[in-house]
């Protein structure tokens, strides 16, 4: 049983600031105890699906698109299943649908390109 719920997306004014939030239901008969790989995707109409951040089953050394790094801040709580995605300085180019994305163990962040669980997405909308 896999479920994600994706939440928190909006309009903003660009430099504007948005957070994001993933609550995961992933377990499965295989992998019981729910260990995964968790991330936030991104795909803008006519644009390739990019990875914008993941987090390793561990919760540490979070990976981050280049295009992202210094403005968003993920953050994963265990207790509440939930990856969280802080945006700041939002820019147009950043307007996009964004998903959250998971694999079960054994998995890694850095190579997690392709999950086989998603979300439905949420809209972020950045105007300038």
């Amino acid at each position: 049983q896999v479920r994600l719920v994706e939440s928190g997306g909006g309009s903003v004014q660009a430099g504007g600031s948005l957070r994001l939030s993933c609550v995961g239901s992933v377990v499965s008969s295989r992998n019981p105890r729910g260990t995964y790989c968790v991330g936030w995707f991104r795909q803008a109409p006519g644009s390739k699906r990019e990875k914008v951040a993941a987090m390793s089953t561990g919760g540490v050394n979070p990976v981050y698109a280049d295009s992202v790094k210094g403005r968003f801040t993920v953050s994963r709580d265990f207790a509440k299943n939930t990856l969280d995605l802080e945006m700041n300085n939002l820019q147009p180019e950043d307007t996009a649908m964004y998903y959250c994305g998971a694999e079960f163990f054994p998995c890694n962040a850095l190579h997690m390109d392709n999950p086989p669980y998603w979300g439905q997405g949420t809209q972020v909308t950045v105007s300038s």
